[in-house]
């Protein structure tokens, strides 16, 4: 996988959290949150496992937050992938975006570990 820039590292990061207190949420009645998975050698694209809305919303975000997996923070990202169906692979047109996101993810996950080496 190719080295991130910089640059790309500082602006994504500013989306991406660890905990739900460090999101910048909307009033409960305007939440929304979208889970995918991607499974490397198994998945030809991401799935949409997860959406909801309200209390979906808030139940989704504390699951991600037990499971110590990070948010993402994008409000036009999330209104494209929140038309998408359950169990459904994200659109080509769609996958260079959700497929930084993964790759931001992915190159954040090999820095924490070559730390703890």
């Amino acid at each position: 996988m190719k080295k991130i820039p910089q640059a790309l590292l500082n602006k994504k990061a500013k989306k991406l959290k660890r905990h739900l207190d460090e999101l910048q949420l909307p009033e409960r009645k305007d939440l929304r949150a979208i889970a995918i998975k991607y499974q490397v050698g198994k998945d030809k694209a991401p799935k949409i496992i997860a959406t909801g809305k309200a209390s979906v919303a808030e139940k989704i975000l504390e699951l991600a937050e037990e499971n110590r997996i990070p948010f993402y923070e994008d409000e036009t990202l999330t209104e494209l992938l929140s038309k998408l169906d359950l169990n459904t692979e994200i659109p080509g047109e769609l996958y260079t975006l959700v497929a930084e996101v993964l790759a931001f993810v992915y190159q954040l996950d090999k820095m924490k570990k070559s730390k703890k080496a």
